[in-house]
């Protein structure tokens, strides 16, 4: 099955035809993001077949120019919002990488089988968690059900407390490790700094027979 397949299933659910429909309303009538036509956008970068890593997050930045359809990233060019800064400096601490401070696009994570997820993919504009109140569970039980259903283990990155709900959803044969959202009021309180997700989940990968991700992006000049 691959991601077409997953969503031509789905569309003849109830809820969703629930949700498609409350998020057209939300976009005709409210300033939402990212953009309508990249809300699925990590399911175009991740094939189903490639999906080593999972990282969850929350919902999309809800500033204008942040959110591009990937957890945590932002378009090229844009001024890394605050949990991305906090990304990198982990990464920094964890496996000494030094990332281009001018480029926050995650594109190169979800082309090597990581993906970049929110529990709910959409939100209105300075509003966050605005979308909570949709059908975004039921979707998200369907995707991580469809994953459980991979002959290939995945590790699983739940950052934050809403990504952390859906881990009794994940079966056992995958690897699930938790941590504070990397926001700065999470990430200040503790369980974000030192939590060495990135070196962990090499580890991990080499050990599944897996090539390890290249978290590097591109080189500083």
């Amino acid at each position: 099955m691959t991601w077409i397949d997953f969503f031509k299933k789905i569309e003849q659910k109830p809820y969703f035809h629930q949700l498609e429909e409350a998020i057209q309303t939300e976009y005709e009538t409210k300033t939402i993001y990212p953009a309508f036509h990249l809300r699925y956008r990590a399911f175009e970068l991740t094939p189903l077949e490639d999906v080593r890593v999972v990282v969850l997050g929350q919902d999309p930045y809800h500033q204008p120019h942040q959110a591009h359809g990937l957890a945590f990233s932002v378009s090229e060019g844009e001024k890394l919002p605050p949990s991305l800064k906090n990304i990198y400096k982990e990464l920094d601490s964890d496996l000494s990488i030094v990332m281009n401070q001018r480029s926050g696009d995650l594109t190169h994570w979800a082309k090597q089988g990581v993906l970049l997820l929110n529990t709910t993919l959409t939100v209105e504009e300075g509003k966050p968690l605005s979308h909570r109140h949709l059908p975004y569970g039921e979707l998200m039980k369907d995707i991580f059900e469809l994953l459980n259903q991979q002959f290939r283990p995945i590790i699983f990155l739940l950052w934050g407390r809403h990504a952390q709900s859906y881990a009794q959803l994940i079966h056992s044969k995958h690897l699930v490790l938790t941590a504070n959202h990397p926001s700065p009021l999470s990430a200040n309180q503790g369980g974000w700094f030192g939590c060495r997700h990135f070196s962990k989940t090499n580890t991990w990968l080499i050990e599944q027979g897996f090539q390890p991700i290249r978290w590097q992006n591109n080189i500083i000049v």
